[in-house]
């Protein structure tokens, strides 16, 4: 959902000018998924005096409200004039940098010593030396590489490496350097939504589910025998919340007592559990919520779609190198099939997609790699399997996004794709 507004800023020097950039603020509901574990508190023989063992019944998860996005515009300076900070808010907005994988390497990975503004974007897939010298001759100001051109813990900047020898030829250009990688891939709209589609319409789900960025915490039901016990017990665990905020709640039962509930941060649980531990009633009645990070619809790893339209094999092939715009891909028939086989339901993942699509039940997987083992193992299963290589199966997406980010940015700004970029890998 798109919505704006305008403000016209006029002098008497020059026509009314008006130019936007939009913003999409990427926002979650509070609501937490949780699993329930009652605790039971028994003496062990293999435990010092007074210790306790605890165990754990998992109860049910409940599940949350989705997540929703709002669409604002800001009105850029008379100049147009936008800053490195303000591109990188553009690019937050588009995919924010949370939906990335843990092990990613993302964002923002080589920054100018001068700030200046940025007139020229160069998007490409990964950052070579021939792109590099392309971005050189473009006077470019801001590299968006798909894949970070740094990935791994460097101990100093040397010629001989070539992903270090293109950070410092960034640096000495004052060239900046952003990558998305994998927000990109998991974002509503983005990588893997585009490749699925190659195929055409159908019902789309997310293979891997991502959740929210919310600190994970944690909820402690348990009953006291009295509000003046209640009192006393609060005060003690806000003591061991080391400096966390408590929530508490608490009610009247129909068979007498209070009962209480409180939330408090996984490095308060601890702490917390042991003070509890010292009053009899609450100790024989605690029970322990994790709540889990909220799921967002739409986001994750991976996309599986059943298609409007089943097609067959030798067709799907077609429209995928129509999509990626390939003359030659490879096939791998599943079990039993043909080319004449039809294919109702695929599942894709963009890049090195085996550890997403393992154990995934569709007619055709769709991915850049596979290893000859996990290839057969589709195989076996009855699944086909196309493969693009690698970066075959994201670059089509930049062309997509330069559109996206064009339009949020002022119109001195030149977004480009760049032409330098291509897989290192070709049919001969």
């Amino acid at each position: 959902m798109y919505s704006g507004c305008g403000n016209l800023s006029r002098t008497f020097a020059s026509l009314t000018h008006q130019r936007f950039c939009v913003a999409k603020r990427f926002c979650t509901k509070t609501a937490s998924c949780s699993s329930t574990y009652r605790f039971s508190v028994s003496s062990s023989p293999y435990s010092p005096p007074h210790s306790h063992v605890f165990t754990s019944r998992r109860i049910s998860p409940r599940l949350n409200p989705s997540p929703h996005c709002l669409f604002s515009r800001c009105l850029s300076d008379s100049a147009g004039r936008m800053d490195l900070k303000d591109v990188l808010q553009v690019l937050e907005q588009l995919a924010p940098l949370s939906l990335a994988e843990s092990w990613d390497n993302v964002g923002l990975l080589v920054e100018p010593s001068k700030p200046r503004p940025v007139k020229t974007v160069l998007l490409t897939n990964d950052l070579t030396d021939a792109v590099m010298e392309e971005a050189e001759a473009m006077s470019c100001d801001l590299i968006i590489s798909y894949h970070p051109p740094l990935f791994r813990p460097i101990k100093r900047l040397v010629q001989k490496d070539w992903k270090q020898r293109l950070a410092v030829r960034a640096v000495e250009a004052g060239i900046a350097v952003f990558s998305p990688h994998t927000s990109w891939d998991s974002v509503k709209g983005g990588v893997n939504d585009w490749l699925v589609g190659g195929l055409g319409s159908g019902r789309v789900s997310v293979l891997s589910q991502a959740r929210g960025s919310a600190i994970q915490s944690n909820k402690l039901e348990f009953m006291v025998r009295s509000p003046e016990e209640r009192s006393a017990v609060l005060e003690e665990l806000r003591a061991c919340d080391a400096g966390t905020t408590l929530q508490t709640s608490a009610s009247r039962p129909e068979d007498g007592g209070v009962l209480v509930s409180i939330t408090c941060s996984d490095s308060a649980l601890t702490p917390a559990v042991q003070t509890l531990l010292k009053h009899s009633t609450a100790s024989q009645s605690l029970s322990i919520m994790k709540l889990e990070k909220p799921p967002l619809p739409g986001h994750g790893q991976g996309r599986m779609s059943v298609l409007d339209e089943p097609v067959t094999v030798e067709a799907a092939i077609q429209k995928m190198k129509s999509h990626l715009s390939l003359s030659h891909l490879r096939l791998a028939l599943g079990w039993g099939k043909t080319l004449e086989s039809s294919v109702s339901t695929v599942a894709v993942c963009a890049g090195s997609g085996a550890s997403v699509l393992s154990g995934v039940k569709a007619d055709l997987y769709i991915t850049g790699e596979m290893s000859h083992h996990e290839v057969l193992d589709a195989v076996a299963k009855g699944t086909s399997v196309v493969l693009s290589d690698h970066s075959n199966s994201e670059r089509g997406f930049l062309s997509i996004f330069r559109e996206r980010l064009a339009v949020r940015l002022p119109a001195v700004v030149t977004v480009a794709v760049s032409k330098a970029d291509r897989d290192p890998l070709e049919v001969v």
